[in-house]
């Protein structure tokens, strides 16, 4: 069995269980240990090399399983694909990551504790990561095309939209 099948195993028997309070605790709290390293270590990120390597390197160390999840997490962030099935203790991984797209699915993920953190401004300066918030939030506000009453009725008919489809 592969670590992802551990992993969502893992997941599925927590959750039926009822301990997932606990276990999202420690998954949230080794998830922010990792960005916070890797954010850190900004520029000179270097996440390639064995599984296992990376995992310690990291602070999954023992956690595959888990360190799966967290590869789950990271991997639209990722400039090259990243076939979590197929992963072993030996297989050889190269983590390239976009890190303003990170940032953006952290917002996405209304993850405060992972883009609130201090080692950021390593990457990014403070306009920088103000300008991706807004542009987080620029792209999920809500906008509807009313149509106005004397625009042109949106059925084709030639007639506008009050004396046509608008005059209920």
């Amino acid at each position: 069995m592969s670590y992802f099948a551990d992993w969502n195993k893992e997941i599925e028997q927590v959750t039926a269980n009822g301990q997932s309070n606990q276990f999202v605790k420690d998954y949230y709290r080794l998830e922010q240990q990792a960005y916070d390293r890797i954010l850190k270590s900004y520029p000179d990120v270097q996440l390639s090399g064995k599984f296992t390597d990376i995992q310690d390197k990291l602070g999954f160390a023992g956690e595959s399983a888990i360190f799966l999840g967290f590869l789950e997490g990271i991997k639209p962030c990722l400039t090259s694909e990243l076939d979590l099935d197929s992963l072993g203790d030996d297989s050889v991984l190269d983590l390239q990551i976009d890190f303003a797209k990170l940032l953006y699915n952290m917002y996405d993920a209304k993850a405060n504790w992972l883009y609130d953190l201090d080692s950021w401004q390593n990457v990014f300066s403070d306009a920088e990561h103000k300008e991706i918030a807004k542009k987080f939030r620029t792209d999920h506000i809500a906008v509807s095309n009313k149509i106005g009453r004397n625009d042109p009725c949106p059925c084709g008919s030639g007639k506008k939209y009050k004396a046509c489809c608008g005059k209920n």
